[in-house]
């Protein structure tokens, strides 16, 4: 490949990864779709149909990202997710952070991003304050402490830290055929489930749970599929294009929200370039920003006192470090790698 056909290839990626954002931001700012809002209608309300909408959406993404790895459209042991060692206690503490973060903040990263585009003031500081804390734990300070911490404990598989490894390994039968008919029959089980019900079936939960399972997929396959460059022109060496990992990226909103702002405020230094992530940021924002002036729902929002801001910030840092520390947020790890 010439280094013209590889910017030309850059942009493809970037702005087929915008364009299914954008399309991730409409639906979820239509649809209200939130992982931590259908938990809440549970413990709240005992109301099943946001979490019916998410489950469909992670049906979907399984059976995709199965059949995209069972054909060759994507390599899975490429993807950010997968790992010989699986971190539990990363995964746990982090987890945990983020969980109790998204509480104080009003949302979780995406839903963050879409209350933005949507015109919330609060959502912006809660975004600002979740990057910096975010890149703190990639790159800085809290990413010593993780590093000296949580990461030094693991169980090693080396089949691969996850479930169809793990079957495998149990079985005995090769990885891809395992991969494939977890992902089927999981995914399928939980589109059965999601759909038993009348509100499963309604036209707007439909929309919001296909439609972000598909624009998982989709980001699976521009990243794995569009973006894979079996020689670089330089290194002679296999990459995928536009990531900040280096291997395939599907949609997560702590670490590229990181970047975004990293992006931002040294846009001058050439060495800081759009990447998939950052194109992903900004398409969430804007497909949010598209529906809610559409649909006259577009309304400036500020803190309601002292006490609304701190917990807001104290829930925006933990969101920051417990994302990275569990490697994703409800979206890069509830949806994007639990289809994997």
């Amino acid at each position: 490949m010439q280094a013209d056909e590889l910017v030309a290839l850059n942009r493809m990626v970037l702005g087929a990864a915008f364009a299914l954002s954008l399309v991730f931001g409409a639906i979820a700012h239509r649809t209200q779709f939130c992982t931590m809002g259908a938990v809440s209608d549970i413990v709240n309300m005992g109301e099943w149909t946001r979490m019916r909408q998410w489950a469909m959406a992670v049906g979907v993404a399984m059976i995709g990202f199965a059949v995209l790895a069972y054909t060759g459209q994507i390599q899975p042991t490429k993807t950010l997710y997968y790992s010989t060692r699986f971190l539990w206690l990363s995964a746990l503490v982090g987890g945990l952070m983020f969980g109790f973060g998204m509480v104080l903040s009003s949302g979780c990263g995406s839903k963050s991003l879409v209350r933005f585009g949507a015109g919330s003031l609060k959502s912006l500081v809660v975004l600002i304050v979740m990057a910096a804390a975010g890149f703190a734990t990639l790159k800085g300070i809290t990413a010593v402490v993780r590093v000296a911490s949580v990461d030094r404990i693991a169980v090693e598989m080396p089949q691969g830290a996850n479930l169809p490894g793990l079957v495998s390994d149990l079985v005995g039968t090769p990885v891809a055929p395992a991969r494939l008919l977890l992902g089927v029959l999981v995914g399928l089980g939980l589109l059965m489930w999601a759909l038993r019900t009348r509100e499963g079936r309604q036209s707007i939960n439909l929309f919001a749970g296909f439609g972000i399972g598909a624009a998982v997929v989709g980001m699976w396959w521009v990243s794995g599929h569009l973006g894979y460059v079996a020689e670089h022109p330089e290194t002679l060496e296999e990459f995928y294009v536009a990531t900040n990992s280096g291997r395939v990226e599907a949609m997560s909103f702590v670490a590229p929200l990181s970047y975004t702002l990293d992006w931002l405020m040294f846009f001058s230094d050439k060495n800081k370039v759009i990447s998939l992530g950052i194109a992903s940021v900004m398409g969430v924002v804007c497909g949010a920003a598209l529906d809610a002036i559409r649909s006259r729902r577009f309304r400036l929002e500020g803190f309601a006192g002292t006490e609304d801001l701190a917990n807001h910030l104290m829930g925006a840092a933990l969101m920051g470090v417990g994302g990275v520390t569990a490697l994703g947020c409800t979206v890069g790890q509830g949806l994007s790698a639990v289809s994997t």
